[in-house]
């Protein structure tokens, strides 16, 4: 009796030990490695990401475009020849400024000096008298009225008219030819004009003084719109 028991005991205790061996390789199977059961590797792996990244050109994202076309650098050795050409196109019009050929003076536009004479002895006469709007003379004068009547005294007649229209009737001039004696000056957008004496100033029909001579220099310089001059064969060819 006492040896059975003995035997079951042993027979039980195996059992336990058995089951005890098996729960433990399990338990061992199922075991992850953390971070600090390698601590080697990981720190090496950091390492080689920062070496990577730190070698690796840096891509930023632009909103601007690419340029696509070479950029040419004045002076460079065997640069090509730009992509854009001026042409006519890109320069300044011509027709906005005087070319050479207009600033020479034209002989059609110089007076004799007989012609300058009379100009300048019908002015002296008439100096001092009066303004009146819409007046041609003896006694009062508006502005076209005056310079109508001294080129008419002086053997060169035009139809009277406004100084607008005188604007669009005579010959533009430009150069050294704007400040000759007898060169018609226009003002205020083509409501006034009067006649060149020179560099300095010109005569006019004012409505404040009547017959007199302006400076340019101060009220009228920035008001001036243009200048036109008579030919001197008008009349004949009138």
């Amino acid at each position: 009796m006492i040896l059975k028991n003995r035997l079951c005991i042993s027979l039980c205790l195996s059992a336990i030990l058995l089951l005890v061996a098996v729960a433990g390789a399990q338990t061992r199977s199922r075991i992850v490695t953390t971070p600090e059961s390698q601590p080697t590797s990981v720190q090496n792996s950091t390492d080689r990401l920062k070496r990577t990244v730190l070698s690796s050109p840096v891509t930023t994202v632009s909103s601007r475009p690419t340029l696509t076309n070479q950029i040419i650098v004045v002076g460079q050795p065997n640069a090509q020849k730009p992509l854009v050409k001026n042409t006519a196109s890109t320069q300044p019009t011509s027709s906005l400024q005087p070319t050479n050929s207009m600033l020479m003076s034209n002989p059609r536009l110089s007076y004799a000096p007989t012609t300058n004479q009379r100009l300048l002895e019908s002015i002296q006469s008439k100096l001092g008298i009066p303004y009146l709007y819409g007046s041609t003379g003896p006694n009062r004068y508006d502005c076209s009225g005056f310079v109508w009547s001294v080129f008419r005294d002086a053997g060169m007649p035009f139809t009277r008219a406004s100084a607008r229209s005188l604007w669009s009737t005579f010959e533009p001039v430009y150069g050294d030819d704007r400040f000759k004696f007898g060169t018609l000056v226009f003002f205020n957008k083509l409501g006034h004009m009067g006649i060149v004496a020179d560099e300095n100033g010109f005569y006019q029909a004012s409505s404040s003084k009547g017959i007199t001579y302006s400076p340019f220099k101060g009220y009228w310089e920035k008001r001036i719109v243009g200048f036109r001059r008579i030919p001197a064969d008008y009349a004949m060819v009138k």
